[in-house]
């Protein structure tokens, strides 16, 4: 009886423990759940449509050489997030260096693979290990919006100028309106309204706490966040001013991230067989990875779909896209999971270790952006940028 006992108490343990572990991580649980129905989808359900179940067939046969070049020109790409990244945060003596950098970077990308929606994993992670660094809230906000106008700075301005390019026909290539001229625009006014925010923060500002202090509960708490924003955006942007007139060699990272990544679709349709244009490659790609802001893990789905629809409305073969952006996304997805896994795992080590001996002399500088952002008068300064030997 008394065995029975135990063994009973052992089970409804166990099974609590269980219960328990999962109410814990719902999150994580749910988005590789969400991962492995969107893989049996495609796996079972998609090849039994009509048509399709020979082109999936032919993954198998792609080229080993260029799916192979695939993957090394995906870890440049990496390599230049974790470039720019550290560009941003490093100072003499900081805590935020190459192995820092590293592992912050691939940690948000596997993050990013769970909790897609922009990325928005991968930045409380960024946020959570900075922080851990010894950098204060405001050093780390200026910084991350240094680094993501830096990077999506790219982005639209490829939009802008490739679309516009493409339209005009400048570019080689098919120029449909909804694939070239609408992103284009799109690009361009995201530019000019972050620009705007060295001319019109603080009239945008006042604007935004008026209406905060109009206003009550949880609405004004929504606007009190969104008034903090022209402010943000103004230092991040003064910041990412004198990087570039300073001729930061990390911008390079900015380039790399973006270019290898799209060398790495290149290499995927050179695989099954021909590439489309320059210009229609990078469109295609452009446009396909604004699915990166649904809400889908890695932005499964979303990005494929987009990919392959603006690939389709450029003319692009569709069986040969298909394969391509299929082969792409299984490089771009999973390449970064296991290292950023592990990374994470590090990653938790060197932040104990930073909490265990707090922050000297180094932790109580400002970070680089935060230097770079602290007056205007630095944006006449070119030589302002700081020392990144360490």
């Amino acid at each position: 009886m008394a065995v029975e006992t135990a063994a009973s108490s052992a089970a409804g343990e166990a099974g609590g423990g269980i219960g328990g572990f999962l109410k814990r991580h719902r999150r994580v649980a749910g988005a590789v759940l969400g991962a492995a129905v969107i893989f049996g989808l495609f796996y079972y359900v998609v090849p039994q449509f009509a048509g399709l179940d020979p082109t999936l067939r032919r993954l198998r046969a792609g080229n080993l050489w260029w799916l192979g070049l695939g993957v090394l020109v995906e870890a440049a790409s990496i390599g230049g997030d974790i470039v720019l990244l550290r560009g941003v945060f490093a100072t003499p003596g900081s805590r935020i260096g190459w192995k820092a950098s590293y592992q912050i970077t691939m940690a948000g990308a596997a993050a990013t693979k769970l909790f897609a929606t922009a990325g928005a994993g991968g930045i409380a992670l960024t946020i959570w290990a900075l922080r851990a660094s010894g950098l204060s809230e405001d050093k780390v906000a200026t910084g991350l919006v240094c680094f993501e106008i830096l990077e999506y700075g790219v982005y639209m301005a490829a939009l802008a100028l490739v679309g516009l390019g493409l339209w005009f026909g400048v570019f080689a290539g098919s120029a449909p309106v909804g694939v070239t001229l609408v992103p284009a625009l799109f690009g361009l006014v995201v530019i000019l309204i972050v620009l705007s925010m060295l001319v019109v923060e603080a009239p945008v500002e006042r604007f935004l706490t008026a209406r905060a202090d109009r206003s009550t509960g949880r609405r004004q708490r929504w606007w009190r966040r969104v008034a903090a924003v022209p402010h943000s955006l103004r230092s991040g942007l003064t910041a990412a001013i004198v990087m570039v007139r300073g001729r930061d060699r990390s911008l390079l990272g900015a380039l790399a991230g973006w270019g290898f990544d799209i060398a790495a679709l290149w290499a995927s349709f050179r695989a099954f067989g021909h590439s489309p244009p320059p210009a229609v490659l990078v469109m295609g790609y452009y446009v396909g990875t604004l699915g990166n802001a649904l809400p889908l893990p890695g932005g499964i789905g979303g990005v494929e779909g987009g990919m392959i629809g603006a690939f389709l409305a450029f003319g692009v073969n569709g069986p040969l896209t298909v394969l391509a952006v299929l082969a792409y996304r299984t490089i771009s997805y999973w390449l970064p999971t296991v290292p950023g896994a592990i990374a994470y795992i590090r990653l938790r080590g060197t932040v104990n270790g930073w909490r265990s001996q707090p922050a000297g002399p180094a932790g109580s500088r400002p970070s680089a952006a935060q230097l770079r952002a602290q007056s205007p008068a630095l944006l006449d300064s070119p030589s302002c940028t700081h020392d990144r030997a360490s």
